[in-house]
């Protein structure tokens, strides 16, 4: 492979295979990189059948050559704008305080006859 592909050129290519941990794609009629699962999309990706083809155009950023092992890794991803967050990450919910007065920590036997009273109501 001569050195016709360099670290952050960003390049039109075309899917040639898909594999459970990422896509191949083709540079030009000599040269394929790699998609690793991880540069496909911003977020999580369980299936890449989900986000490509064989035959997709796509547009990808050269990450990395290596001459020696004749290997071009690709990020698609990289692209691609990152989505703004929307409120917390995963598994972390952001909890409002409330600012009445029975907000807080009360025992089961404090809010027990609270509760009693309600239910009559």
């Amino acid at each position: 492979m001569s050195v016709k592909f360099e670290s952050g050129q960003i390049i039109e290519g075309k899917v040639t295979g898909i594999q459970p941990y990422g896509a191949f794609v083709a540079l030009d009629e000599e040269v394929q990189g790699l998609v690793h699962i991880s540069e496909i999309t911003h977020g999580y990706v369980k299936d890449i059948n989900e986000h490509l083809s064989v035959g997709d155009e796509v547009k990808v950023k050269v990450l990395n050559v290596d001459e020696e092992k004749n290997k071009v890794s690709l990020s698609i991803r990289a692209t691609e704008e990152a989505p703004k967050n929307t409120g917390g990450s995963r598994g972390n919910k952001v909890v409002k305080q409330q600012d009445n007065d029975t907000a807080g920590f009360n025992t089961l036997k404090d809010k027990l006859q609270e509760w009693i009273d309600q239910s009559k109501k």
